[in-house]
């Protein structure tokens, strides 16, 4: 284990004084930048005011101006908001409301649907629809009832629909989860949004709740608010966590429709959702989360991402004809190339490519044979141009 003691900006400094470039903004969470002096102001101020409160009877300004900034920058069916207190909590209470709606409703739908290598958190709802058994394998027999379809494709969406349909006539699947555009645990695997929204209009009609797990990908990482934007058809349901408070404090954001939110709505109290934490829109969290918004609709932070996107863009021209390089990637902000190696997911290959990009002060955490970069929003073309060079030097290890 290293220790890190410091960090600034794009950059993490070890107790030896040696920096590193972040290049995965620590899981995708510091998107605009470590120990950012605008969110570290407002949080500041704000631990001054109201550290905590319990969010059970009681409310607070930033919790209240936080759900009005999400709202309007959510896709405009999301109406109504949960808060918790990390990714994998936001998708456990997504998959809650799409059975529990059913429930309240008198429907008996248990079922839940999710794409093959998914992956939607630790907790136990969230391992059940995750397909990665890598990660679940010890708990697969006690999970809840799930099952998978392939990631839609231009070849295989025509046969995924066709086999949907006919499963769909039985009306016992309660929701389908998914990663909208982006697989990120899955070695950031990709699909088309033409390809994906084929299956959500299918699976709407048919009555299924829709739930984009947008922990990753929300928050500009797809060159748009979020993933959901660029597909016509709209999630029921969005879980949200990550980069929502700009990597500063935990929490996390389930948003639904007001249709989903009336199924719960009633003076019977056992229809309501039994679900909360301790520390459930701590007013520090909603004010990091609150200064980020601000700093992710500002000019200068599109513009940054723009930037990004293009830098990944010229450097993918430069490198996805490598004889090393099986195939190159890019959404938004996130790019990955595959090695042209075969390579266990965590073994002595992946683990002496970790170990040449620390050599060389670069933080890359690769999936199996594949190298990705998700970079704060804030990182300098130089910065950038140093991740590219110590990966072309890795091709020549590798």
């Amino acid at each position: 284990m290293l220790p890190v003691v410091k960090a600034k900006g794009s950059l993490l400094f070890d107790d030896k004084g040696k920096q590193y470039i972040d290049g995965i903004a620590s899981w995708y969470t510091c998107m605009y930048g470590h120990c950012n002096p605008f969110i570290l102001d407002r949080v500041y101020r704000q631990m001054q005011r109201l550290d905590q409160v319990v969010f059970s009877g009681f409310t607070h300004k930033p919790a209240i101006e936080l759900s009005e900034g999400l709202v309007k920058i959510l896709p405009p069916n999301q109406e109504k908001l949960f808060f918790s207190d990390n990714g994998s909590t936001a998708t456990e209470i997504g998959i809650k409301m799409a059975l529990q709606y059913h429930f309240n409703l008198g429907q008996k739908r248990k079922v839940l649907m999710a794409f093959e290598n998914g992956f939607h958190g630790d907790t136990f709802g969230a391992m059940s629809v995750s397909g990665l058994s890598v990660y679940n394998g010890p708990f697969e027999e006690l999970f809840l009832e799930v099952e998978r379809i392939p990631v839609p494709t231009a070849d295989n969406l025509e046969s995924i629909l066709e086999k949907l349909e006919e499963r769909l006539k039985k009306d016992d699947i309660a929701g389908f989860i998914y990663e909208p555009l982006v697989q990120g645990a899955a070695a950031m695997l990709m699909h088309k949004a033409s390809d994906l929204d084929p299956i959500l209009k299918l699976l709407k009609v048919k009555g299924v709740l829709l739930i984009a797990d947008e922990v990753m990908t929300g928050f500009g990482k797809t060159g748009s608010n979020f993933a959901s934007d660029h597909i016509p058809t709209k999630p029921d349901i969005i879980c949200m966590s990550k980069a929502l408070t700009a990597g500063l404090i935990p929490m996390a954001v389930t948003s639904c429709t007001l249709e989903v939110y009336n199924a719960f709505y009633s003076d019977e109290i056992s229809k309501g959702l039994f679900h909360g934490h301790t520390y459930t829109a701590n007013p520090l969290s909603c004010t990091a989360a609150l200064a980020g918004l601000q700093l992710l609709q500002s000019q200068e932070m599109q513009d940054n991402i723009a930037r990004v996107i293009k830098s990944h863009r010229d450097f993918d021209a430069e490198i996805k004809d490598h004889p090393k390089v099986a195939g190159t990637r890019q959404t938004g902000v996130i790019y990955a190339l595959d090695l042209n190696i075969k390579m266990e997911r965590y073994g002595d290959v992946r683990d002496r490519l970790f170990q040449h990009f620390m050599d060389h002060g670069v933080y890359l955490r690769p999936l199996g044979q594949t190298i990705y970069i998700l970079a704060p929003y804030v990182i300098s073309d130089d910065e950038l141009q140093t991740i590219y060079m110590v990966i072309k030097s890795a091709l020549e290890i590798a």
